[in-house]
């Protein structure tokens, strides 16, 4: 793979890899969508869990541990290369859906979310690095776009499916079943099926650009507060993950106390995540437009969804605030995400999309205690207004502080690095 031929990119170029980490995104998403209509249900009915906080105790393990777990994901595939960080990652899950099934208490299910977390990283952080990598620069803002949008299929897919798995039958141990074949084949196509990307990204960068391997603590700095273009990114993207972790605790409890049935709220947060399979446009627009008037907009959109949620009866006017939210999530997701991608050097892309990652993730351990005491103290509803207030909060600091950082138009310009933060590479840290 040495040959300057061998490094062409271009999704069209390879599109049988491509596809191939399409497929593995969405069981991805598959396998978190498996617990987001069943598990809070599960804990509050068969468990007999009565804290609203409690039961958002399986998304602050699940958020804390996939954040962590994100930031050496990207350093790992920059040292040891993308396919055995994917495999770890698959290997991680297989202990997952005998947890579900058999955990005697809710504390086991948040201590398995840990296993979650660590798959979530490990797994949706390479396939999008192997996206980015096979499809080059031109085209990154769409392969994110495909990335989200199927990896977001994916959960909704998982919670609609498990939904009615347990309406037709019970909460468990049938809606696990499925989760265990899609870890499983997922786990197969990885080992067997996936070749290594790093290679396109050694190919891409000039080495000796005095951007060019970061150490990992430089790394680190910039994408979280050295840049405020990357600072506006972070928190913007720590912040939307409220509206995620919103839809996995708040609106099942939420809508099952306004009488809907199961297979009813599988439908309503299906859909939600269902809209983000728009980010393959969102995403191929911020080619064309830029990064930063679809992240605007996605952040008032969303926060307005979530808000309308509460302010409004019926199931189908859940359903259309439900892809409201899910669409500005859709314009928010991919778009957030290549900033760190279009800011990095291709020598510390992995590692510096791996921080913004983390703070992203963060979001929902942070999400999940605010979320929970906000029930636990105030109502179910105060949960929807906090998250569409901070929504609203963090879009104004984007819209103030983050610079457009389209590699052909964008008036981003990174600072400097400070004397001697680029003699040693990030693997070398």
């Amino acid at each position: 793979m040495g040959t300057t031929t061998d490094r062409r990119q271009g999704i069209r170029a390879h599109l049988g890899q491509f596809s191939l980490h399409v497929l593995l995104v969405f069981a991805t998403g598959l396998t978190i969508g498996s617990e987001r209509s069943v598990v809070p249900v599960l804990g509050e009915q068969v468990l007999g869990v009565e804290s609203f906080l409690v039961i958002g105790s399986f998304v602050v393990s699940f958020g804390f541990v996939k954040s962590l777990l994100n930031l050496y994901a990207g350093k790992w595939g920059e040292e040891y290369g993308r396919k055995p960080v994917l495999v770890l990652g698959w290997l991680t899950a297989l202990p997952l859906p005998v947890v579900l099934i058999f955990a005697p208490n809710w504390w086991w299910i948040t201590v398995g979310n840990v296993l979650l977390g660590v798959n979530q990283a490990l797994t949706w952080s390479m396939a999008i690095n192997a996206k980015i990598d096979l499809a080059g620069p031109e085209q990154r803002g769409l392969a994110v776009g495909i990335d989200e949008a199927f990896g977001y299929t994916g959960v909704a897919v998982g919670a609609w499916l498990t939904g009615l798995i347990a309406a037709r039958t019970s909460l468990r141990p049938e809606p696990f079943y499925f989760l265990a074949v899609v870890v499983v084949l997922a786990l197969l196509a990885s080992v067997f099926l996936v070749r290594e990307t790093l290679q396109f990204a050694e190919g891409e960068g000039d080495d000796d650009h005095q951007d060019a391997n970061l150490p990992f603590e430089a790394v680190l700095r910039r994408a979280t507060y050295g840049d405020r273009t990357l600072f506006a990114a972070a928190q913007a993207g720590h912040v939307e993950n409220f509206v995620d972790t919103l839809f996995w605790i708040a609106v099942p409890l939420y809508l099952t106390s306004q009488g809907l049935g199961i297979d009813a709220v599988g439908v309503v947060v299906g859909v939600h995540s269902a809209m983000y399979f728009t980010q393959i446009a969102t995403g191929g627009l911020a080619d064309r437009i830029g990064r930063r008037p679809p992240v605007v907009a996605g952040m008032f959109l969303a926060g307005g969804g979530v808000l309308g949620m509460v302010l409004v009866e019926g199931y189908l006017a859940w359903v259309t605030l439900a892809a409201v939210s899910g669409l500005g999530m859709a314009l928010l997701y991919p778009n957030l995400m290549t900033v760190p991608s279009d800011a990095a050097h291709p020598t510390w892309r992995a590692a510096g999309m791996g921080v913004y990652r983390m703070w992203r993730d963060a979001g929902y351990g942070v999400g999940a205690i605010l979320i929970g005491l906000s029930m636990e103290a105030v109502s179910l509803e105060a949960a929807f207004y906090l998250t569409a207030l901070l929504m609203f909060a963090s879009g104004a600091v984007v819209w103030r502080w983050m610079e457009e950082t389209h590699p052909e138009f964008g008036t981003h310009e990174p600072p400097a690095p400070a004397t001697g933060e680029s003699t040693s590479s990030v693997a070398e840290d």
